[in-house]
């Protein structure tokens, strides 16, 4: 009867709706439920091996201890001797689990605190390997497993790998047939090539979307008749020496479909070998038309100005410095940030492509190497053609006079004014970057009145070093402390009396003696140095107003104040800090700024002239006269003081021009109610023109130069005890 019963069982589980469909969970559980049920034992449990061999879960359970938390250890490493015996023999059947020594190490960790008397253990074999275990457990000692449990065992086992195995030719075609799908599906193109029969055995669709070939005349062509052997025949071939080699071979190439229309492509081949030893190679690939499109316009805007269409100076600088000889031009605009604020920055743009558009036309002319945008108003134009020869004078005077042809913009004309800097190349080669001469060229040439033209040469290079020393000194003199105010007097044409001075640096050069503003200025203007240096000037200055007010309350002090100094964002902040601190008495405190600074950004002086004004600081516009002298910013900003510069009043008495000029600016200062100082008056002519013209005062060599403040204070001492006779 058992033996019946035995073979019904088995026919129960080989019959089995799940063991028909390969789930091997549910055949698992179905087979744990009739041996438990029909071999009158505590626990039937069936495990599953890792790939690795290195762990073990359980699949299915059946019994009354199963709702013990005590299960068989997960790591099979815990267990080696175990596992080896398994892989040896076909079972381990145990009477007594506490005392067989193939399961010693079971013992303490599983069986002792199930209490599991007893066990039998068949391996789950696919083809030889080990992939589980079917474990039966009893609570009670069994002298001996009967022959016919063992064969019951084995035999539900070998159904289980049946089991398995189908489920893992299921899930190998489902993978099969998902990667079919996936590779048809995707966008990326797919291609096999038989390497031994040299034909194409497959391709997907995305083959015949991106190179617009149909499939059927794909599939078994030969691997030369593709378009990469016949539009890049060269690649092809070490391409295909690469994968002979066994080499993986990537690249990107354009090609051109049937219908003309061109594409790139980006691939990947590779070899590989089937199960068979069959050699294939596999090619992949994807369309990056867009992509190297996009790359394109980025490379594009990378090395080019979007508003001129030139290119910009990151490209320039990479020609130039492969570039030895020719000749180099740098344009620049001055005056083009007024011009902006004047006319809009729309206006401003139409400007600079008039200038692009002209300077093409003149380098197309004259076979220019490269033509660039360099700065916000800098062009710069590279000529290397070894066959011309260029007269310098003439070149560079045709392309000016080419940029400063007016132009129509709006319903305005426009006269451009440009400052044109040669460089030759050759000449400057090995020593410094020819740009940064023609950097250091166009500033002379800004200088320059009438025609801006200026060559680098030998002077300027003397120059450019020498400016460069005093830079570097610079650095020395504002740690060291080799500067000192002097102070040239300021008097009062009506009441002739001096109200007051004017704050002039000089430095004590440890080599070249005292040096006036001229000699270091500028150069601390373009080093950044300005800041640094103006801070000082102001609060010495301050200090020493301080001073003087204690004596005498009314005396003011003018200071001068650099464009970068004006425009730093912190002027305010310092300014009244210093009133706050020394308690000047208002409008005594007078800022000195130039028209041509003012106007560089009129906004925000405006709205700074505005602040300190309500600090109490006088505001003047030095050098009046050779900027704008615009009404309309005069009425604008809030200005205490003009200074009329001294080229009109050197020439006072033998010029009606400037006779006419300077009586002018006294009308409309008078008119504004605005206070006039003339500057540099050396002679009492002069004075006397400007105390009958209503001048307010004057400084200059006719009362003193500047002087140091030991000097100063004592020059004024003597003009109290020695009244100035009046002519």
């Amino acid at each position: 009867m058992k033996r019946r019963q035995h073979q019904y069982l088995f026919e129960s589980l080989v019959h089995s709706a799940a063991k028909q469909q390969g789930d091997f969970t549910k055949t698992a559980e179905l087979a744990t439920e009739l041996l438990c049920q029909n071999l009158a034992v505590s626990l039937v449990s069936v495990w599953l091996f890792s790939a690795d061999q290195q762990t073990q879960s359980l699949v299915a359970q059946f019994g009354s201890m199963m709702l013990q938390e005590v299960h068989r250890p997960h790591l099979l490493k815990d267990c080696p001797h175990y596992l080896q015996e398994l892989k040896n023999h076909r079972h381990i059947d145990a009477g007594n689990t506490l005392v067989d020594p193939r399961l010693s190490e079971l013992a303490g960790v599983y069986f002792e605190p199930r209490q599991v008397l007893s066990s039998l253990d068949v391996g789950i074999r696919i083809n030889g390997h080990l992939e589980g275990v079917l474990c039966i457990e009893r609570a009670h000692l069994t002298h001996h497993w009967h022959d016919s449990e063992i064969h019951l065992a084995s035999q539900m086992a070998d159904q289980l790998a049946l089991t398995l195995a189908t489920k893992y030719t299921y899930d190998k075609e489902e993978r099969l047939s998902l990667f079919r799908c996936a590779t048809e599906q995707s966008r990326q193109m797919s291609m096999l090539i038989n390497l031994h029969t040299e034909k194409v055995e497959y391709v997907n669709q995305a083959h015949a979307d991106i190179t617009g070939v149909l499939r059927d005349k794909s599939i078994g062509s030969n691997l030369r008749e593709l378009a990469i052997f016949k539009q890049h025949s060269e690649l092809a071939e070490h391409t295909l020496a690469q994968i002979y080699r066994g080499e993986q071979a990537k690249g990107e190439v354009q090609f051109s479909r049937v219908d003309g229309s061109r594409y790139w492509l980006k691939f990947v081949v590779s070899q590989f070998i089937t199960d068979r030893g069959n050699h294939y190679a596999l090619v992949s690939g994807e369309e990056s038309t867009d992509e190297h499109n996009y790359k394109a316009e980025l490379e594009r805007l990378a090395w080019r100005c979007s508003l001129t269409g030139l290119h910009n100076r990151s490209h320039f600088n990479r020609v130039l410095e492969r570039t030895t000889e020719g000749l180099l031009l740098l344009v620049d605009l001055v005056g083009f940030k007024r011009f902006n604020d004047t006319y809009g920055h729309e206006n401003g743009d139409s400007l600079l492509i008039e200038i692009g558009r002209r300077l093409k036309h003149f380098s197309e002319v004259n076979k220019a190497t490269e033509i660039a945008r360099v700065g916000s108003d800098e062009f710069a134009v590279l000529l290397t053609d070894s066959q011309a020869v260029y007269d310098l004078d003439y070149f560079s005077t045709r392309l000016y006079q080419h940029l400063a042809m007016p132009i129509l913009i709006g319903r305005e004309q426009i006269e451009p004014k440009p400052a044109l800097a040669v460089v030759d190349i050759a000449s400057v080669a090995n020593l410094f970057a020819p740009l940064t001469c023609a950097d250091i060229a166009v500033q002379y040439a800004k200088k320059k009145k009438g025609t801006a033209i200026q060559v680098f040469n030998s002077t300027l290079l003397s120059a450019f070093k020498e400016d460069a020393q005093i830079e570097r000194d610079l650095h020395s003199a504002i740690r060291g402390r080799q500067f000192e105010l002097y102070y040239q007097p300021l008097r009062d044409l009506e009441q002739q009396t001096y109200i007051g001075a004017e704050a002039l640096i000089r430095w004590h050069h440890p080599k070249k003696g005292v040096l006036y503003p001229g000699a270091f200025i500028d150069i601390a203007e373009q080093s950044g140095m300005i800041n640094a240096i103006g801070s000082w000037v102001l609060e010495a200055a301050c200090r020493q107003l301080n001073l003087w007010q204690h004596h005498n309350p009314d005396l003011s002090m003018h200071v001068n104040v650099s464009a970068r100094q004006f425009f730093s964002g912190n002027l305010y902040e310092q300014v009244w800090q210093l009133l706050t601190r020394y308690r000047l008495k208002p409008k005594t405190l007078i800022l000195e700024i130039t028209e041509t600074e003012l106007m560089g950004d009129i906004r925000h002086a405006t709205i700074l002239c505005q602040e300190l004004a309500e600090l109490g600081v006088g505001l003047a516009i030095d050098d009046f006269g050779t900027g704008y002298s615009s009404m309309r910013y005069l009425k604008q900003f809030p200005i205490s003081k003009l200074k009329i510069d001294r080229s009109f009043i050197s020439d006072l008495t033998v010029s009606r021009e400037s006779r006419e000029i300077v009586s002018a600016i006294i009308a409309m200062a008078s008119a504004l109610n605005i206070s006039l100082t003339a500057e540099g008056v050396e002679t009492s002519e002069q004075e006397d023109f400007l105390a009958k013209s209503l001048c307010h005062q004057a400084q200059g060599y006719l009362y003193s130069p500047a002087l140091r403040e030991p000097e100063f204070a004592q020059f004024l001492l003597s003009a109290k005890s020695t009244p100035m006779v009046t002519h």
